[in-house]
C-alpha cells in the first residue's frame, strides 16, 4: 500500500548524505505553490549559485571591456579551460580531450564532418531507431552532403517484436552483419523516449573490431550516469549542458574527441579558436590546430553560457557523480515501487518501458498510459506536477539526484492515484 511506503520516504530523506543539495537549487512556483519538478531530463533547475557566476563576468565585462580577455582572474581568452575538471569527472576523459563549446546539435555535424568518411562500400550509418530527431535530421544532412540516398544508407536498430527497448546481443549482432557496409555507428547513450542507458563499452569495442567509428549522444547520460569516455576508447562524443547539467535553457554544448585522433588527418570545419593558441594572435593563413579536442573550436567562447555552466559542474565535483549514481538508482527503484502500488490498488493500467534492470537505466521512467494518459498528464499539471509529455502516450518522470527527494516521489504516487481516480 502507498501509505506503508510513507515512513520509508521520510526516513531515506532524512539519512540522504546528498539531501544539502536540494537546497542548491531555485524551484518554480505555480498557482504560488512549489512544484514537483520531474523534468530534469528536459530542463534541469537553476542553481542558487549561478546568478553570482554569471553577475561576475557581467562585472567583468563592465569594468574591464576588452581586457576581460586576459587581465582578470580566470582571462575569457582560456576561460573554458576551468569547465575542464569538472566535465573530466563527468565523462571520464582526459583534460584534451573534453571541452565545452557551442550547442549540441553543432557539435554533432562537426564531428560528423570528421568522423563520417564514407569510401566503397562503406557508406552506411547506424542508429538507432526513434532516436532523438535532431540526431536524425543530422545524419540525413550528412548523407545528403555526400550525395548519398538516406533511406538506402541508413540501418536503424529497432526492438524485438513485442519489446519496447534494445537488446545488447542485438545490436552487436547486427553490427557484425552490416559490418562490411558501415562506415559509423552513432548512437544515444540514453534514449530520450524510453530511457534505456546502453552499453557504451560494449558496442563501442565491437563496432571498433569491425573497423567502424561509434559516436555517442549523450544529451541524456551526462550528468545522470557515470560515464569511461577514455577508457571505453569511444571516438567521439557530443552532449547538451540545460538538462542534467543544469546550465540554462540553450546552454553551451560539449565535446569529447578521443585522444588518438588528436595527431590524425582527420578532416575538420576549422575557426580561429581551433588554432593552436601559443600562435592564434599572429593572425596567420594556414589552420595550425590545437592538438586536442579544442582544435574543433570555431568561434571564441560564449562566457555568460560558460559561467552558467560552470556553477553548475561545480556542484557536480562536490556532490561526485558515482554517489549521485548510487542515489539515482534508490530514487528511480523507489519510484518504480510507488507506481506498481498505485497499479495493485487501483488498476490503473500503467506500463514502464524504460528497462527493469538498473544497469540499463538511468534516472527517468517513461511511463505508458492504456487509456486518458494525456488527460492523466494533464490532471498532474493542474496539481502542480511538472512532468514531460511525448506522443502518443509516454509521460517521463526523472528524479534528478541532485535536487528530487523521496518524498517529492512519495506525494507523486498519491496525486498520480487521486488524478486517475477522478479520471474513471
Amino acid at each position: 500500500m502507498l501509505n506503508d511506503l510513507k515512513s520509508f520516504a521520510y526516513t531515506a530523506d532524512e539519512e540522504d548524505t546528498l539531501k544539502k543539495f536540494r537546497n542548491y537549487f531555485h524551484f518554480p512556483q505555480l498557482n504560488g505553490k512549489p512544484v514537483l519538478y520531474f523534468t530534469g531530463n528536459s530542463l534541469g533547475l537553476q542553481p542558487v549559485q549561478t546568478n553570482s557566476y554569471v553577475k561576475k563576468e557581467l562585472e567583468k565585462w563592465a569594468e574591464y571591456g576588452v581586457e576581460g580577455h586576459f587581465k582578470t582572474d580566470k582571462p575569457w581568452f582560456d576561460y573554458h579551460k576551468h569547465l575542464k575538471n569538472g566535465l573530466c569527472h563527468l565523462t571520464g576523459a582526459l583534460p584534451d580531450e573534453v571541452t565545452a563549446m557551442n550547442a549540441l546539435s553543432v557539435n554533432l555535424q562537426l564531428l560528423l564532418v570528421s568522423f563520417y568518411r564514407p569510401k566503397g562500400r562503406k557508406t552506411k550509418i547506424m542508429m538507432e531507431a526513434g532516436a532523438f530527431p535532431s540526431d536524425q535530421y543530422a545524419i540525413e544532412s550528412q548523407l545528403k552532403w555526400h550525395n548519398l540516398e538516406v533511406e538506402k544508407n541508413i540501418i536503424e536498430l529497432h526492438p524485438r517484436q513485442g519489446e519496447k527497448t534494445l537488446r545488447t546481443e542485438d545490436i552487436i549482432a547486427k553490427i557484425h552483419e552490416h559490418r562490411n557496409e558501415l562506415a559509423l555507428i552513432m548512437l544515444g547513450g540514453v534514449n530520450y523516449y524510453t530511457g534505456q542507458y546502453f552499453d557504451i563499452g560494449t558496442i563501442t569495442q565491437k563496432a571498433q573490431s569491425v573497423g567502424v567509428c561509434c559516436g555517442w549522444d549523450l544529451a541524456h547520460a551526462i550528468g545522470n550516469v557515470p560515464l569511461k569516455l577514455h577508457e571505453w576508447d569511444v571516438d567521439f562524443a557530443v552532449w547538451c549542458s540545460y538538462k542534467y547539467l543544469n546550465s540554462g535553457p540553450g546552454g553551451v554544448g560539449g565535446a569529447f574527441v578521443h585522444q588518438k585522433h588528436h595527431q590524425s588527418d582527420l578532416i575538420r570545419l576549422a575557426g580561429w579558436w581551433g588554432y593552436d593558441e601559443k600562435t592564434r594572435f599572429q593572425m596567420k593563413k594556414g589552420f595550425l590546430p590545437e592538438k586536442s579536442v579544442d582544435a574543433w573550436q570555431l568561434s571564441n567562447a560564449p562566457i555568460l553560457p560558460l559561467a552558467a555552466h560552470l556553477a553548475s559542474l561545480q556542484m557536480f565535483l562536490e556532490a561526485d557523480i558515482y554517489k549521485l549514481r548510487e542515489k539515482s538508482e534508490k530514487l528511480t527503484n523507489f519510484l518504480a515501487q510507488v507506481i506498481h502500488e498505485v497499479n495493485q490498488e487501483i488498476n490503473a493500467e500503467i506500463e514502464i518501458i524504460t528497462p527493469q534492470n538498473t544497469a540499463e537505466r538511468g534516472c527517468q521512467l517513461s511511463l505508458v498510459f492504456k487509456k486518458n494518459g494525456k488527460k492523466v498528464f494533464e490532471g498532474l499539471q493542474n496539481q502542480n506536477i511538472i512532468a514531460d509529455w511525448r506522443e502518443p502516450d509516454v509521460i517521463r518522470l526523472a528524479p534528478v539526484p541532485l535536487y528530487n527527494s523521496f518524498v517529492d516521489i512519495m506525494k507523486f504516487g498519491e496525486i498520480l492515484k487521486q488524478v486517475i481516480i477522478n479520471l474513471n
